[in-house]
């Protein structure tokens, strides 16, 4: 669309921000020492601590360091700074992740059976769960690691794309250490945000040690509402939370650390951004709705309770042999209440039904309770010989409810009406009355796995094997009941699967600081059960032509992938240079597609699709106290088959040729920082940051001719009644390209206080972040949108 296009102001950032890659300053004095001056970054992607230089496969480590001076605060923000890690932005606590181009596009909230395609961990516990994935605080960590490419082999099924860990820091025995952090921002045309955190080290003896650490935010809003819940800056929210890790060691070399994890989000809103809405139609007269504006009859909010409780032992079994347990449980409370009404409000346009139903304010309440347990046990060799090996096994039990309720007061009266007596008592299956549509669907779910992992230095050569043994089953229910649902009662649907994935690594290193690397691994996704269509939505019901098309599919298979890559990882004189080429060779790829007018969501199977591409990073110092890094990625990612109806035709746009949703074709960033010794006490410091996205599709349909325009676009008029459809164009549903500036500056005392003066998207950029449609865009369409520009203040002190 004409009002996001990239503008002359675009190439005028990408220009300023070059300035820093060709002047070092002539002043420059040393700063703190970084992994590019010879202290390495230690990661433990293989099950061990090493090196980053030394892991034989593509990994990225931000630093705690690094993250402070590009002020993130989400992984979708660490992600602009990591070649081929991509982040759909659905709002706080609902990004979805995705590494290398393996992507199925587009999960929303009603899809609660949908795995993962990236593992997410925090330390050794895994913590992702499709969309619903924990947006964790970032304070006092040590690193976030992203490991590219599948992970199956030693982090298991959802780490079919890549793995990312966020590792915090651990007790320390005998030190006391901390540190407090004080913030506080603004949003052009949003309120003002600010948070308090806090983290401390406190050693209890000699052979015990305590680290705490506290935070609390509230998020400022930007988004403005028009219509009945009108409102100013309506997507503010909060979160806080705190994590207390106890590290004992009893005895030399057993180390114990138990831990609990609490978080507590809440958000008054979504960052969308309507463009069309049933009540706000340009097809009923209306004025367009105005940019980071939404028509709300009703106010939205996100609601996430998370507590992570986990035993971590490690212990010397015999020499050289050490053995790891790690036990966690995870407990959450989601809550998504989201405006409705012009779903509702859509349907009874479509079956005919008074101005007064189809009016009314509707709340669709989507609520998730999971508990999960997982337990690992794994053996490894600790000594420096040339054989190094891992070996362990994984069991998970997970229980999982998810519900939806749609409170419409006053609805059943107007659906008696037009369609009889009686009618929404006899269908509502024992849900509560004046709720059109309603569901409870609870699964159960446990996996066992077996894997292990070696390798063998001789000479300059390694090689590594592995492989993953798992065996899985899913058990669910799915029950509904309302005007809109079917009123199914399928109890007990079930799907499972086992199989066997393995990885091969070449290393070739002829010195410490140069190294190649081959490799072959298979990743695995697990496949899972569909839910039945909403066949009273359906265009013709249950002989319709969106009934044929999308019913009938009650499973979807695992997914599998087959990566092959070569990389080089090299290291001098203050200069890293990693870049890694690979091909993924995808079977079965599980892709969500709207179900046409049935307001469902169906999983496909693609038999074959395929990403390939290329991803660069590069870090040098080329003066005392100047660094550089730039990284990018250059992805092709597309179906190499279709996926056809009985007659042949293209479902939801998976064609051999179209793209893989979500992911850009070229993504890259580059940071130029700054260190000079203004006094024998303090440092001036100053960080640019320049961030590119290229274009991508929200949904695989979204490429195919014709996309985004309707021909069946509802509207109804509130002031006058007026109801109907016609044809609305929307424009290209691709999602444009967007840069990004992020510049930073401040002071250091010797003290560790720092005061640090930021602003991000100093162009303010209106970054769109994916498509938000109501019943495939008939209802509302709209598209998830990023931050505008935010001015902020970071006061911290470190002890």
């Amino acid at each position: 669309m004409a009002r996001h296009a990239i503008t002359a102001r675009s190439m005028l950032l990408a220009s300023t921000t070059a300035l820093f890659f060709v002047a070092a300053p002539a002043h420059a004095q040393t700063a703190d020492a970084t992994a590019s001056d010879g202290n390495e970054i230690i990661v433990t992607a293989t099950k061990r601590a090493q090196s980053i230089q030394e892991v034989p496969f593509s990994v990225n480590a931000q630093t705690s360091a690094q993250i402070e001076k590009m002020g993130a605060n989400s992984i979708e923000d660490i992600s602009r700074a990591v070649a081929g890690l991509t982040v759909q932005n659905l709002g706080p606590g609902q990004s979805q992740v995705s590494v290398r181009g393996v992507s199925a596009g587009q999960i929303v909230r009603d899809q609660p059976g949908v795995k993962e395609q990236v593992g997410i961990y925090l330390d050794e516990s895994v913590t992702s769960l499709s969309l619903f994935t924990p947006d964790f605080d970032l304070f006092d960590l040590n690193r976030v690691e992203t490991l590219r490419g599948p992970q199956g082999t030693l982090f298991g099924s959802g780490s079919v794309g890549g793995t990312v860990r966020y590792i915090t820091n651990q007790p320390k025995l005998g030190k006391t250490e901390g540190q407090v952090a004080g913030d506080v921002n603004v949003f052009k045309g949003g309120d003002v945000g600010y948070s308090l955190k806090g983290a401390v080290n406190v050693p209890l003896g000699g052979k015990a040690a305590l680290r705490v650490v506290g935070y609390g935010e509230h998020f400022a809003g930007f988004i403005n509402a028009i219509g009945p819940a009108a409102g100013k800056n309506i997507n503010d929210g909060e979160r806080f939370g705190g994590r207390a890790a106890l590290l004992l060691e009893p005895v030399e070399g057993l180390k114990i650390t138990p831990r609990i994890v609490y978080q507590d989000i809440k958000v008054n809103g979504f960052n969308r951004e309507d463009v069309y809405n049933l009540y706000q139609s340009p097809l009923a007269g209306s004025a367009p709705i105005d940019e980071r504006t939404q028509y709300l009859k009703l106010r939205e909010q996100f609601h996430d309770k998370t507590t992570l409780a986990d035993l971590t032992i490690n212990a010397p079994v015999a020499d050289n042999i050490d053995v790891t347990s790690v036990t966690s449980y995870i407990h959450r409370n989601i809550l998504v209440s989201r405006d409705a009404s012009a779903l509702t409000g859509s349907v009874g346009v479509s079956l005919g039904l008074p101005a007064g139903a189809i009016n009314l304010p509707s709340n669709l309440r989507d609520t998730t309770k999971l508990d999960t347990w997982t337990q690992e046990l794994r053996l490894s060799s600790t000594g420096a010989g040339p054989l190094q090996w891992v070996l362990g096994g994984f069991y998970s039990d997970i229980k999982r409810t998810y519900a939806q309720r749609l409170p419409t007061p006053g609805y059943d009266a107007y659906i008696d009406a037009a369609l009889g007596a009686g009618v929404s008592d006899a269908v509502a299956n024992g849900f509560p009355a004046d709720s059109p549509y309603n569901a409870d669907i609870p699964y159960k779910i446990k996996q066992f796995a077996v894997f292990g992992e070696a390798s063998y230095k001789a000479g300059d050569f390694k090689l590594t094997a592995g492989g993953r043994y798992y065996d899985f089953k899913e058990t669910r229910n799915f029950i509904s009941g309302g005007v809109f649902a079917n009123g199914d009662r399928n109890i007990g649907d079930k799907t499972k699967s086992n199989g066997f994935n393995p990885r091969f690594i070449v290393s070739y290193e002829p010195s410490r600081d140069l190294s190649f690397n081959v490799q072959a691994s298979k990743g695995f996704r697990l496949g899972g059960v569909n839910d039945p269509l909403n066949i009273p939505l359906c265009s013709g019901g249950a002989n319709g032509p969106d009934a044929a098309t999308y019913g009938g599919r009650p499973n979807y298979k695992d997914e599998s992938l087959w990566n092959y890559e070569a990389g080089v990882k090299a290291s001098t004189s203050g200069v890293t240079f990693n870049a890694a080429v690979f091909y993924n060779r995808i079977r079965n790829l599980q892709v969500t597609a709207d179900a046409g007018s049935c307001s469902s969501r169906v999983v496909f199977n693609v038999p074959k699709a395929h990403t390939a591409g290329l991803e660069v990073e590069l870090s040098a110092r080329p003066a005392p106290g100047f660094d550089l890094s730039i990284n990018g990625s250059v992805i092709d990612s597309k179906f190499d088959s279709n996926v056809t109806d009985a007659g042949g035709n293209i479902i939801a746009g998976i064609r051999d040729g179209n793209r893989l949703p979500t992911v850009p074709k070229f993504q890259m960033s580059a940071t130029a920082s700054y260190a000079y010794a203004v006094a024998d006490d303090m440092d001036w410091t100053f960080n640019a940051t320049f961030s590119h996205v290229g274009n991508r599709f929200t949904q695989p349909s979204d490429q195919e001719a014709g996309a985004g325009n309707f021909g069946n676009s509802l509207f109804f008029n509130p002031a006058t009644g007026a109801s109907g459809s016609g044809t609305y164009s929307f424009g290209s549903y691709q999602l444009p390209s967007y840069n990004l500036v992020n510049l930073s500056t401040g002071v250091e005392w010797k003290n560790g206080l720092s005061v640090l003066l930021y602003v991000n998207n100093l162009f303010d950029e209106t970054p769109l972040l994916s498509l938000d449609r109501e019943r495939g865009g008939r209802a509302r369409i709209g598209y998830n949108i990023g931050t505008p520009r935010k001015i902020g203040m970071t006061v911290r002190k470190s002890f």
